[in-house]
């Protein structure tokens, strides 16, 4: 009984504390997690993009060929693996120059690639705008106080491309914001470790390979959304830099989400944050 006891008083201090920081949360950051909530669990680079191509983006991506969603899971694949090495090395050198309109405009230029060749150009198009992106996101984790030189920082800006990229299961659900951080916990420290010991990436290490593997999984499919948006005939070279500024900025309104709440964990601790975040989120949903 006492053994219970104390365990109750130990729920209810817990409790008492979650309470007493959730309420004591200045209104400007509670402001910022009701945006970064808004952004991470209502993406909506699909509506985006079938505006721009003027038809739902998924009846355009089941049109493209099996060989061309194959290519363009392998293409997404490398384009990862390369945006790895800048993660882990690159973003070490914090004079990253430029902000959200230059990043932007870089994209807006290789988009206009894709647009105008297709499938032929994404080989060298999309590894160029998705270090781009990297880049931009990497600014983005600078602002809110992360150190790019640790390797954990690069590995947290390679996993918005997996928050950014959310399917759906077979009952329609989205994994939320914290499954998908779970989901890739693992293979951050494993990677990070790996990185801190050695100081370079062994290719094909199998955690290496696993973590990769679950990136692009996700990742993939809005690749796809976007090569059939830029598929669609009369976009040409300048829908195909409006659609791959519709991809950047998507990424980066996550970026800047995913890192608000990375910053807020560091100032009043995981727990309250995510507390207050599960009751943003429900409160979403209630209005929606």
């Amino acid at each position: 009984m006492r053994i219970d006891l104390m365990r109750i008083d130990a729920l209810r201090a817990a409790r008492d504390a979650l309470s007493y920081y959730s309420m004591n949360i200045p209104p400007a950051d509670l402001a910022a997690l009701d945006g970064a909530v808004r952004r991470l669990e209502n993406p909506s680079l699909a509506g985006r993009l079938a505006a721009l191509a003027g038809k739902p983006v998924g009846l355009v991506q089941q049109a493209l060929p099996t060989a061309a969603s194959t290519a363009v899971a392998k293409l997404a694949k490398n384009a990862l693996e390369r945006s790895l090495d800048v993660a882990l090395l690159s973003l070490r050198n914090r004079r990253l120059s430029g902000g959200r309109k230059l990043h932007s405009g870089l994209a807006c230029t290789s988009g206009a690639i894709g647009g105008a060749f297709g499938l032929a150009a994404l080989a060298i198009e999309l590894p160029v705008s998705t270090t781009i992106m990297l880049r931009s996101i990497a600014a983005i984790a600078r602002e809110e106080g992360e150190d790019l030189t640790d390797p954990r920082t690069g590995l947290a800006c390679l996993e918005v491309f997996a928050l950014g990229s959310p399917p759906a299961d077979a009952k329609g659900v989205q994994a939320d914001y914290f499954a998908v951080r779970a989901m890739l916990a693992r293979g951050l420290v494993e990677v990070a470790d790996f990185a801190l010991d050695k100081g370079a990436i062994r290719e094909g290490a199998p955690f290496l390979v696993r973590f990769l593997t679950q990136i692009t999984g996700r990742f993939g499919v809005v690749v796809s959304q976007k090569m059939a948006a830029q598929a669609v005939a009369a976009l040409g070279a300048l829908g195909g830099a409006a659609v791959n500024l519709a991809f950047t900025e998507h990424f980066q309104d996550v970026a800047r989400a995913h890192f608000t709440v990375r910053r807020l964990e560091r100032v009043y601790g995981t727990d309250v944050v995510r507390a207050e975040y599960d009751r943003l989120k429900s409160d979403f949903a209630a209005a929606a």
